[in-house]
């Protein structure tokens, strides 16, 4: 049997088996969602919907799609190009079930994009855990014997913080960024080409010795 579900502003034909790559759900590797949107089922089709149809899947995996390039050039007497990566974040996984009727007694929790209000909200509800607040703390315990990163040109506490927070505590480790790993972090930490423009691998290395 299949079915047409919708997710994403998207539509995807699956049966039971199926791998899938859709945007990025709210959801951990090993969780099992239920879409709930189905548009088809085998031979049924809905109006738009198929009234207590859903599809179960299982999450495999957060993983990010192909990297894409965006380039503008504006055509004027002082005009300016401007070249931007974009790699979509989507969620791997595995259809489990397909079912024509009671999904919506099923107890499964509804697969939800990322970055809908829904989920900011199950989010935000979410009571705080004593971990937290230990990874909270992490960030100042690793600066306790980190270098000071703000020595390097543009970073300031804010910056730091990033970076701490993403591993990074030392010159000698910055000096040992590749291109791939420059432009991991650029878009992972939002600094806008910013490692580049300011030669922090240049400035690391002299500041590392």
């Amino acid at each position: 049997m299949f079915a047409v579900l919708k997710t994403g502003g998207k539509q995807y034909k699956v049966q039971s088996g199926d791998v899938l790559r859709v945007e990025k759900l709210a959801a951990s590797a090993g969780d099992k969602v239920q879409f709930n949107e189905i548009l088809m089922v085998g031979a049924t089709v809905g109006s738009p919907l198929v009234e207590g149809a859903g599809v179960q899947a299982e999450v495999i995996d957060q993983i990010k799609g192909e990297k894409t390039i965006a380039f503008v050039k504006r055509r004027r007497k002082h005009g300016s190009k401007r070249t931007r990566g974009h790699r979509q974040q989507l969620t791997l996984l595995r259809i489990t079930e397909i079912l024509e009727k009671g999904a919506d007694k099923s107890g499964v929790m509804a697969a939800i994009g990322a970055g809908s209000a829904t989920a900011v909200a199950v989010t935000a509800a979410k009571p705080a855990k004593k971990a937290d607040k230990k990874a909270e703390a992490a960030p100042a315990q690793a600066a306790a014997g980190a270098d000071d990163l703000k020595e390097l040109s543009g970073v300031g506490p804010a910056l730091e913080k990033k970076l701490i927070e993403a591993g990074v505590t030392s010159f000698a480790q910055i000096a040992a960024w590749t291109e791939a790993d420059i432009a991991e972090f650029d878009e992972k930490l939002n600094f806008k080409g910013r490692i580049e423009r300011e030669g922090w691998v240049d400035q690391a290395k002299k500041l590392a010795k």
